[in-house]
């Protein structure tokens, strides 16, 4: 996995609402249900019933942010 093809399968739902987890470390975690909204070179927004809130690519590689789609 790299950060081109995390871009590309992000931009790919583009505008959907996709299921977020993010890891807060030792094995707790907070769920999402988001919109895709922006896509910028090194981070990507998500908008969810909390507000806007941003992600770097490398959250997904690292697994500390799952997405379901």
């Amino acid at each position: 996995m790299t950060v081109s093809s995390v871009k590309r399968d992000l931009l790919e739902h583009l505008g959907d609402v996709v299921k977020l987890k993010y890891s807060l470390g030792r094995n707790k975690y907070e769920e999402y249900e988001a919109k895709i909204k922006e896509l910028y070179n090194n981070v990507f927004l998500v908008d969810t019933s909390l507000g806007i809130k941003s992600f770097t690519y490398i959250d997904v590689i690292t697994k500390v942010i799952k997405i379901d789609y």
